[in-house]
């Protein structure tokens, strides 16, 4: 290793050491200390708002410098009312139950033990994560509120902003009297700074990758600390045959349209081939008429072609695609069977949505799609934090183990036994 390389290991296994001794302070903090910091930090975001839209307007002007798209832009931008959801989502985790120290189940033994469950933190959290600088205030917000420090590690795209933003943090943590290491953002560009972090699992409890499919990859071959994955969006919204059309052009321009750049946003329209002829079409010319590219397989292309709707034949590749952006993939399936089938071909865990008014087709969907979230007559939009009552959220896990779904405040914990006896030996 070049001697570079030696003073950058250095740095980092120093910046996780003081995570460490802040995560241990931080555990046994009162709730009050930490809510006040959170409330501080949403003042000093609102006050700093200067500062941190010119680190921004820097991070855009350099992406866009670099070629990158429209979706990808917008993931990265921060205007006033953005920085004013961030405060608010501060503020609201501030307000939200403090889930350490909870006891979540309790029994007596025979002998006399007293058992008891109860939540602790999990320590220091490294989150990875790309262009979305919100991220930053979130993931600290949920870290801080559930007793762990936490590393954050922007995407370069977004490094001003979320210095600017970790300086915000780090005025609230002053205001509560919490250790500043409580949250830190890695000051430096060098991808090799997430790969020698990624080494330290004696300092490091959970790394939480968020981001593209290469994020992710080279996250999980990479380290040594237990990784959570915040996988790719592949979500479906199906149309069963009993759709109906104000619902089903409803949900898909929601799920597509309103922010095309997003993990939940929908990814597939596949439609029941009893509905085609009488869904396809409104869908279809809603989303083309809001911008959106639509790529069809033989069957969707054929039934939006003679009803006049722009759309272009599919390729293989465009069915498990995470597009992030207006484009939609489109599927006519024989039945409830082949959306299934598909979903489980192509499905990334994240969030599958149906529209029907079958109860039986409903309950059959819930019962056996796997995902994180699945949605009956809702649009994909919904699988988030905030949306589902957690408060905001560090992502959405695809990872069975230790969450799935959107990780709020419970999933940033984990339990430890407390037995309590009076002089009890094991015979």
């Amino acid at each position: 290793m070049s001697a570079a390389g030696n003073g950058l290991a250095t740095r980092m296994r120093s910046l996780a050491t003081a995570a460490r001794a802040a995560a241990r302070e931080l555990s046994h903090a009162g709730t009050e200390a930490k809510n006040l910091a959170l409330r501080a930090a949403a003042d000093a975001v609102l006050a700093r708002e200067s500062a941190i839209l010119a680190a921004n307007r820097a991070d855009i002007e350099a992406a866009r410098a670099a070629g990158q798209n429209e979706a990808f832009l917008d993931r990265l931008r921060l205007d006033r009312q953005r920085l004013s959801a961030i405060a608010a989502a501060l503020r609201e985790v501030a307000a939200l139950p403090d889930p350490v120290g909870r006891v979540t189940a309790r029994w007596n033994r025979p002998n006399g033990l007293l058992v008891r469950k109860v939540r602790i933190p999990l320590g220091v959290v490294l989150m990875v994560y790309e262009a979305r600088p919100d991220v930053t205030a979130e993931a600290a917000a949920l870290c801080v509120k559930s007793g762990n420090a936490c590393i954050l590690r922007p995407g370069s795209d977004a490094l001003a902003s979320s210095l600017a933003l970790g300086e915000a943090l780090s005025d609230g943590l002053a205001a509560a009297g919490l250790p500043a290491a409580s949250v830190q953002v890695v000051p430096v560009r060098d991808r090799e700074a997430t790969f020698e972090l990624l080494q330290l699992d004696d300092l490091i409890d959970l790394a939480i990758p968020r981001g593209g499919t290469g994020l992710i990859r080279a996250v999980v071959e990479r380290s040594r600390v237990p990784v959570v994955k915040h996988y790719q969006g592949v979500c479906h919204l199906f149309l069963d045959a009993s759709a109906g059309e104000k619902d089903a052009v409803a949900l898909a321009v929601n799920g597509k349209v309103q922010r095309p750049g997003v993990c939940n946003a929908t990814e597939c329209l596949i439609v029941h081939r009893a509905a085609a002829d009488r869904l396809l079409p409104p869908v279809g010319r809603a989303l083309a008429e809001r911008g959106v590219e639509l790529r069809c397989d033989p069957a969707s292309f054929a039934v939006l072609s003679r009803a006049g709707v722009p759309c272009v034949p599919a390729s293989e590749a465009d069915f498990g695609k995470e597009f992030l952006d207006k484009i939609l993939a489109v599927r006519v399936v024989p039945d409830l069977d082949g959306a299934l089938a598909h979903i489980a071909r192509y499905g990334s865990l994240h969030t599958e949505a149906i529209v029907t008014e079958d109860p039986a087709a409903a309950s059959r969907f819930e019962r056996e799609v796997e995902a994180s979230a699945v949605m009956v007559n809702a649009s994909t939009r919904f699988n988030d934090g905030g949306e589902l009552g957690l408060g905001a959220e560090i992502g959405i896990s695809t990872t069975k183990l230790h969450a799935f779904g959107p990780m709020g405040l419970e999933e940033l914990t984990t339990q430890k036994f407390v037995v309590e006896g009076r002089g009890h030996v094991r015979s």
